[in-house]
């Protein structure tokens, strides 16, 4: 597992700490596993075979877990802030395959068929967004997927009773705009309320690099 111990924003801090540690709980779930799988079969409907997955931000590999049903064989890789979730992620995808660490240090060694980001650009600190926005485009070679709460315009809301810890905006309009060789090919939302597989309300972009 490499590692690196730098935070460089307050919202690295937080869910690099005890809040992050007390979400593994609140995500471990053999319904979240259910909700994921339809989520991820809709998703990457158009995306054909994925071969390789970069997932930042992975927590204890739900989402992985989801993806390896979808696409046996898949080779799996991972950025996690949380050492307790990194930890429980190793045991998932192997420890050589986890990198402990801040998204802005993750060093880029190769590029996979997807990049997956779900849940995380909205607890980004904006400043930093570019940042983010950079590595995902760098490490992937065909495809993007973005899968985070939308607002036309940037806006922060509470979260959990913190401020400046959830942020709200079109980060898939923003990619686009900042890469001129990337291009939407499905989009899409998923309803708290759907009676068999919920998740939060979620919009998700699937991205695709032209060659």
């Amino acid at each position: 597992m490499s590692t690196d111990n730098q935070h460089a924003t307050p919202q690295e801090t937080f869910w690099a700490g005890e809040f992050g540690s007390e979400y593994i709980a609140r995500n471990d779930s053999n319904q979240l596993l259910a909700s994921n799988l339809d989520f991820f079969s809709k998703a990457l409907r158009q995306a054909g075979k994925v071969s390789s997955c970069l997932e930042f931000g992975a927590n204890i590999g739900m989402n992985m877990k989801a993806l390896q049903l979808l696409f046996p064989g898949v080779e799996s890789k991972a950025i996690e802030i949380n050492p307790n979730a990194a930890k429980l992620l190793s045991n998932l995808i192997g420890e050589k395959n986890v990198y402990l660490g801040s998204i802005f240090n993750y060093p880029i060694a190769e590029v996979v068929d997807l990049a997956l980001i779900k849940g995380v650009l909205i607890h980004i600190n904006p400043d930093m967004l570019n940042t983010v926005y950079d590595k995902l485009y760098k490490s992937s070679k065909r495809l993007i997927l973005i899968c985070e709460y939308y607002n036309p315009t940037p806006v922060a809301i509470p979260y959990r009773g913190h401020s400046d810890r959830l942020f709200k905006r079109d980060f898939a309009g923003e990619m686009l705009d900042k890469y001129s060789a990337l291009r939407l090919i499905d989009y899409g939302f998923s309803y708290h309320r759907d009676p068999a597989f919920p998740q939060d309300d979620i919009n998700w972009f699937l991205m695709e690099k032209r060659t």
